[in-house]
């Protein structure tokens, strides 16, 4: 005959080796109802000791929740999309919660279907990641569970949204390349109409104005986040400026073409030109000649803190508007000290 298979531990043998009632056990492992500190520590330690294993399935009939969330995105194969859903699976992970990816590819029908998919799945709440910081139209009105934005902030203030501060970041750029010493600095980057480039243009703006500066060239000069065009903003900066010592990029790409027509030009980086990027894309910037320094939006972090920020939503403790969350300037050899270099 085969073996017997053992039977499964039970709610009832926690609360019999705790010497408590069943619903005393129930209410300290599901963090539910007022129950004493060591009477608590007493039914984990009964728990542990039988190696019980909650049933998922019950537990959200006591609770009302499945311990699964939605992450929806529009970028799941993209450099930016990828690090935050990243750092919010960490968490997720690390809180036992269960996550059901789904990729709308910028398809608002594939997004409507998707959020019907995640409702019949009964999911506590739900992150959604954008493809760039561009606010997007908000989902939450018509949803019955907590929304948290992520990298793309929603259009409504009284929504959750994470998103990096641009602002702040592209003026600790610029600020680094005033205490490396230089004082005629240009600004090249991407498409006006996007939110990423008019801030960056603005953190960067307002970083000269406060240490008296003016900006080199006199103009922003926009235009596409390629390194096709960092190789053409090269030109227009070094033709409108030939004295130009500095380059603060809106994006790593831009800066990569930037530093390779400058090199052709006889330009060394950083001697003649110190250069600095944005969005730390390891790709380019630590393959870059010479190694670029750039910021660092933490996506990882923010995504991290987005889904901190669901589990506070679900238990009704949400913030609601936009949270800026700090860059990281990352020195590289493209602007960095002598003493680094």
């Amino acid at each position: 005959m085969p073996p017997e298979r053992p039977r499964a531990v039970t709610i009832n043998d926690v609360a019999a080796l705790a010497g408590v009632s069943i619903a005393t056990a129930s209410k300290a492992l599901n963090g539910r109802g007022q129950v004493r500190a060591e009477t608590r520590d007493r039914v984990f330690a009964a728990a542990r000791e039988l190696s019980f294993q909650p049933n998922p399935l019950a537990r959200s009939l006591v609770t009302g929740q499945t311990r699964t969330v939605g992450l929806l995105t529009s970028d799941s194969v993209g450099r930016f999309g990828i690090p935050v859903m990243l750092g919010a699976e960490d968490a997720f992970g690390s809180g036992e919660t269960a996550v059901l990816l789904c990729d709308a590819r910028g398809d608002a029908f594939r997004e409507q279907h998707y959020l019907r998919t995640l409702l019949a799945r009964r999911v506590d709440g739900l992150i959604v990641v954008g493809e760039s910081t561009d606010p997007r139209p908000s989902i939450s009105r018509d949803l019955p569970i907590p929304v948290v934005y992520a990298y793309a902030p929603s259009d409504h203030p009284e929504d959750v949204s994470f998103v990096p501060d641009d602002v702040a970041g592209s003026g600790d750029a610029v600020r680094h390349l005033i205490a490396l010493g230089r004082r005629r600095i240009a600004h090249v980057t991407g498409p006006t109409h996007y939110t990423a480039a008019r801030e960056r243009a603005e953190g960067a703006l307002a970083a000269l104005q406060t240490a008296g500066l003016p900006l080199s060239g006199d103009r922003v000069v926009y235009g596409a986040w390629s390194q096709r065009w960092g190789r053409h903003a090269a030109e227009i900066v070094l033709n409108a400026d030939p004295e130009v010592d500095a380059v603060f990029c809106g994006s790593d790409q831009i800066a990569a073409g930037l530093i390779e027509a400058a090199r052709e030009r006889g330009r060394r980086v950083p001697d003649d030109i110190a250069v600095v990027g944005y969005d730390n894309w390891e790709v380019l910037s630590e393959e870059t000649r010479p190694p670029l320094t750039t910021m660092d939006m933490n996506l990882e972090l923010l995504g991290r803190t987005a889904a901190q920020h669901l589990f506070a939503a679900i238990e009704g403790r949400a913030t609601s508007g936009i949270h800026r969350m700090p860059c990281r300037l990352v020195i590289r050899d493209s602007a960095a000290p002598p003493t680094i270099r």
